[in-house]
């Protein structure tokens, strides 16, 4: 698939598809469409950017049983629902589970073009944090067992004499395991070490959670 950023419309009536189809490259952007959520997940690539514009009511799987099999993924396009038979509670279900937008058909080109737009820069903010923690992580993984115990204590605000008391190291040998992290994560200060430890933190208790 292309890297560029790609329009991915799920729609089991070929003239939704095939009107939708040609709506996008009216304005440009890429696409491509699938008559159910099985075709879909069989060519689908986390890697690949771009967004989702899935009717509610396929035959087979449907929009929401999708959505609910993506949202075990670790990354993957944002969703936006169409319907032609959308219901309130329908709708804040498929909100609440992270839809971009949820759309009753028949609706303005303008209005669904929106939240595409929208739905590609959600995408785009999603990556780019992906990425960032997936570099933290190779970094993290540099540092030797006795380098992330000086982090732990570092970030719990332990002064470097009391590490070197807890660890049984000289207080010169914290000093330079301290100097080591600091490199090998790229921190440039006790703040940007605290920033960058809660990141990658928050972000190993996100995928434990999601596991």
């Amino acid at each position: 698939m292309s890297a560029e950023p790609t329009v991915f419309i799920i729609d089991d009536d070929d003239e939704v598809r095939s009107a939708l189809a040609l709506l996008m490259h009216s304005v440009g952007l890429p696409v491509r469409t699938y008559a159910s959520a099985v075709a879909y997940l069989d060519a689908f690539d986390p890697a690949q950017p771009g967004c989702l514009v899935v009717d509610v009511r396929l035959r087979g799987m449907s929009g929401t049983e999708l959505q609910e099999h993506l949202a075990g993924q670790p990354l993957h396009p944002p969703i936006v629902m169409i319907t032609g038979h959308g219901d309130v509670p329908m709708a804040v279900r498929a909100v609440q589970a992270g839809a971009v937008d949820f759309l009753e058909k028949p609706f303005h080109d303008q209005v669904l073009l929106e939240a595409i737009h929208r739905a590609l820069e959600r995408d785009a903010r999603q990556r780019g944090q992906a990425s960032e923690i997936a570099d933290l992580e190779q970094r993290m993984q540099r540092l030797t067992r006795r380098e992330r115990e000086v982090l732990h204590q570092i970030v719990a605000g332990k002064r470097n004499k009391v590490i070197a008391a807890e660890l049984g190291i000289s207080q010169s040998t914290v000093e330079a395991h301290r100097a080591k992290v600091m490199d090998k994560l790229g921190a440039r200060s006790l703040s940007d070490l605290m920033r960058i430890t809660l990141l990658h933190d928050a972000a190993s208790g996100h995928a434990s959670g999601r596991g």
